[in-house]
C-alpha cells in the first residue's frame, strides 16, 4: 500500500503534459517525482493509427471505471470471489489438465493478494474542483484525472542486422524498476476476429491438433467459442508495432528469472476474472482482455489504463434469423472503420505490411502515403454512431459506481445494442455488419 503524504493537485494547475498519447495525457506532480497524473480524454485508437474519433464523455466515464476497478483490485474481499468463482470451476470441470490448471491458478499470487489485495499503481482520482486525492469511493465532483505511482518505462533498442534489423532487450535484466515491456492477453472463449483464431485457420490438420492440445481444447477451434479454461498470449509493447511472441521470447524480453515471469501471468489471468465478475452482473460476457504491470524489487504491480477499450465484452440478438454479437467495447469501433470505410481500413493494412518490410514506424508511414494520396484520409465518424458508444460507456460507469441497480444497466445495454444494428441496417450495411457479426 502506498502511505506516503498525498498532495492536492489541482487540475488547473498541472502545467503542460510531459507525454501526449492517444487516448491519455500525462503529467507530472511538482516536487513528487514518484507521482504523476494521467488524465483520459474524450479520444479513441483503432488499428494502431493513433487517436481519430471522440466519443463524447468518454473521458469522465473511462476515468471512473478505472478509477472504481482499480480500488476494488486493492481489496482482498475481490479476490476471495476470484478464488470461489476459479474453485467453482474447478469442481465443475472433468478435465483433469483444466483441473491441475485452475488449482496451480490458486497457489502464489492469489494467496497473496486474499490476505493484502493487489497492488496496482493507481493511488485516487482528482476532484475537481479542490484537487484532493480520494483513494476510496468517489470524488464529490468526479474528473478525468488520475493519479498513479510512476515507474521507469524503457524500451529496446532497434539495431540493424545483417540487412534486417532487431530489437536489444538487454538492459531489462540489469534493471529493478521498471514497466515490463509486454501486453499480457487473457482469454475465456474465441471471438470472430482473434489472433489466436486466425493461427488457428493457417495451420495443417496436425498442427491444428497440436494447437489445440496447447490450448485445452476438446473440440476444433471456432468463432464465438467459450475455452474450458482462460488462455493467454502476449506481445511487445514498445515495438512500432505489437508483435506476438512466445512465452520463451517474452521470459527472455521481460528481464524477470522464471517463477516471477509467470506470477506475472498468473496476476493477468486472475484480473481477467475480476473483471468478469464485474461485467457479468450486467449481462455482459468477457471474452479477452489485456494488461501491463510494473516490477519494483520483486514485486509486481498492475499498471497502464483499464477501461472499455481494454477488454472484450459482449451479448447477443436475435434479429432477422440471425444471431448477432453486440459489443460494448471497442471492437464496435473497428467494426464501424472495417464496414463503412471498408478502403480506408484496406489502405492501413497495405501501411502495416510495408512498415514490416521496411522497419519504417507504422504511422509515420501512413501518414505519408495518405499525404501523397496513395492510401484514402481517415474518415469522420457518424455522430448518431458515437453517441450510442458514449452511452454503453455510461451505463457500465453507472454499473462500476453502484447508481444503478444491475438489472437496469442490463436492460439499458440491451437497448444500445438493438440500436446499433439499426444503424446498419439504416446505412444499408447490416448484410456486412452480420456477416462480421453473425453467430451460426
Amino acid at each position: 500500500m502506498f502511505t506516503k503524504t498525498l498532495p492536492a493537485v489541482r487540475p488547473n494547475e498541472l502545467g503542460q503534459p510531459i507525454y501526449v498519447g492517444s487516448v491519455q495525457h500525462l503529467y507530472a506532480v511538482p516536487g513528487r517525482e514518484d507521482l504523476m497524473v494521467c488524465e483520459t480524454t474524450n479520444a479513441g485508437s483503432v488499428f494502431d493509427v493513433g487517436s481519430i474519433f471522440d466519443i463524447p464523455g468518454s473521458d469522465v466515464s473511462r476515468a471512473t471505471f478505472r478509477h472504481a476497478l482499480y480500488t476494488r483490485m486493492g481489496k482482498p474481499e475481490t479476490w476471495a470471489k476470484v478464488r470461489d468463482a476459479i474453485v467453482a470451476a474447478q469442481a465443475g470441470s472433468t478435465d483433469t489438465r483444466v483441473g491441475e490448471f485452475l488449482k496451480d491458478l490458486q497457489r502464489g499470487v492469489l494467496e497473496t493478494m486474499l490476505c493484502e489485495g493487489a497492488k496496482t499503481h493507481h493511488i485516487g482520482m482528482l476532484d475537481a474542483l479542490s484537487g484532493e486525492i480520494c483513494t476510496s469511493g468517489t470524488p464529490a465532483h468526479p474528473s478525468t484525472f488520475n493519479v498513479v505511482r510512476r515507474f521507469p518505462v524503457m524500451k529496446p533498442v532497434q539495431k540493424q542486422f545483417l540487412g534486417g534489423f532487431a530489437y536489444d532487450y538487454a538492459m531489462f535484466p540489469q534493471a529493478a524498476t521498471y514497466v515490463i515491456p509486454l501486453e499480457y492477453i487473457v482469454r475465456f472463449g474465441i471471438t470472430g476476429g482473434s489472433s489466436v483464431l486466425k493461427k488457428y485457420g493457417s495451420l495443417t490438420d496436425s498442427g491444428k491438433k497440436a494447437y489445440e492440445a496447447e490450448l485445452g481444447l476438446t473440440q476444433p477451434m471456432q468463432a464465438w467459442q467459450f475455452l474450458p479454461r482462460p488462455i493467454f498470449d502476449l506481445t511487445s509493447k514498445h515495438e512500432p508495432e505489437d508483435r506476438n511472441v512466445s512465452k520463451q521470447e517474452a521470459l527472455l524480453m521481460s528481464g524477470l528469472e522464471g517463477e516471477a515471469f509467470i506470477s506475472t501471468v498468473k496476476m493477468s489471468i486472475l484480473g481477467a476474472w475480476a473483471v468478469r465478475q464485474l461485467l457479468d452482473e450486467i449481462g455482459l460476457l468477457l471474452w479477452d482482455i489485456k494488461w501491463e504491470f510494473a516490477v519494483n524489487n520483486g514485486e509486481f504491480f498492475y499498471v497502464d489504463t483499464i477501461d472499455t477499450d481494454s477488454f472484450r465484452a459482449t451479448s447477443f440478438l436475435e434479429t432477422d434469423g440471425n444471431k448477432i454479437v453486440l459489443h460494448y467495447n471497442k471492437q464496435a469501433m473497428r467494426d464501424y472503420y472495417k464496414i463503412v470505410h471498408a478502403d480506408w481500413f484496406a489502405g492501413v493494412n497495405d501501411a502495416k505490411k510495408e512498415a514490416q518490410k521496411t522497419g519504417t514506424p507504422f504511422k509515420q508511414l501512413l501518414k505519408e502515403g495518405q499525404a501523397a494520396g496513395k492510401w484514402p484520409n481517415t474518415p469522420i465518424v457518424a455522430d448518431d454512431f458515437l453517441a450510442l458508444q458514449a452511452k454503453k460507456m455510461d451505463l457500465i460507469r453507472q454499473h462500476v459506481l453502484g447508481e444503478t441497480p444491475s438489472d437496469k444497466v442490463k436492460s439499458g445495454l440491451a437497448e444500445v445494442g438493438a440500436a446499433e444494428v439499426e444503424f446498419y441496417k439504416r446505412c444499408g450495411l447490416f448484410a456486412e455488419y452480420a456477416k462480421a457479426n453473425a453467430v451460426s
